[in-house]
């Protein structure tokens, strides 16, 4: 029972780990590129939940206050592509993960002049609610993060797959110049993504805080994001969830069984399993291109 109650646990944090890893999975689908300040949106987006839907700030209703911090996460996403990455266009790699990690420091920063840095809590509908089955206690909080990941998921996958938009993303990340050639408004796509992206983080960020306090030192959770997203493959929607349902579950299990500090490293210790015997990850995207 014990460790039925760690597993259901460590799917509602592996849900949250796997839509952060979304954000670095529909960049990369777009551009190739890597955005590390991806955790940084996450927390910014459950500030400015949290602004919109306290009832000491703003006071909106749950439900408005979450789309409406979409909707500035989504114009943020989409301004730092228009102003600050699109000057990168045709750089190296390494320059855009430079310039996230940077944006990071910025999103902290932001967050923390605005909110201050003592832990805030997320008012929410269902907190402290429960459910009880077979000795078994679940909180409709991770009910909830479950439910809507794996929508969440289906729907980005249905988004990139069926849709002439998901299509020219695609596209755009095989060969941008030939995309551009051919017709595809790659620039456009591009900041679509961004935009995309950091709706999506908003959503992992109001998530996470319905579980608990929220502070601007959150988003260094992008990072176990990221290893779950190299586990899963990069460029592949269901293996970022996979990914971070896998160091979701394997965490606290590790936690409780494994000695010393392995439960922190146990992230990384499947990331370098994984890059040793898949170096593409478990759904592989990687295809092969004449040069």
């Amino acid at each position: 029972m014990e460790l039925l109650q760690l597993v259901i646990g460590g799917l509602a944090n592996g849900c949250i780990y796997g839509l952060v890893a979304l954000g670095f999975v529909l960049i990369y689908k777009a551009s190739e590129g890597v955005n590390f300040a991806q955790g940084d949106m996450m927390m910014l987006g459950a500030f400015i939940a949290l602004g919109f839907g306290n009832a000491e700030q703003m006071g909106l209703a749950f439900v408005p206050a979450v789309l409406l911090a979409m909707v500035v996460m989504f114009g943020v996403g989409w301004g730092v592509e228009r102003v600050v990455v699109r000057r990168l266009f045709g750089q190296p790699q390494y320059a855009l993960v430079i310039l996230t990690i940077a944006l990071g420091f910025v999103f902290r920063f932001v967050a923390g002049s605005i909110w201050g840095y003592t832990p805030l809590v997320l008012e929410t509908p269902f907190a402290g609610l429960n459910l009880r089955t077979g000795g078994i206690v679940i909180s409709l909080a991770d009910l909830v993060t479950i439910a809507v990941t794996l929508l969440l998921t289906l729907a980005l996958w249905a988004f990139f797959a069926f849709t002439r938009i998901g299509l020219a993303a695609q596209a755009s990340s095989q060969n941008q110049m030939a995309a551009y050639i051919v017709g595809v408004p790659v620039m456009r796509i591009n900041s679509l993504i961004w935009g995309l992206s950091g709706a999506v983080a908003t959503v992992a960020g109001v998530l996470y805080a319905t579980r608990g306090a929220i502070d601007p030192n959150i988003g260094l959770l992008g990072i176990k994001a990221f290893a779950a997203a190299v586990i899963g493959g990069l460029g592949s929607l269901p293996g970022a969830l996979l990914g971070g349902l896998l160091i979701g579950v394997v965490e606290p299990v590790a936690g409780r069984y494994a000695p010393g500090e392995l439960a922190k490293m146990s992230p990384y210790i499947i990331m370098l399993i994984v890059l040793v015997t898949r170096p593409g990850g478990l759904f592989s995207q990687i295809q092969m291109k004449k040069v």
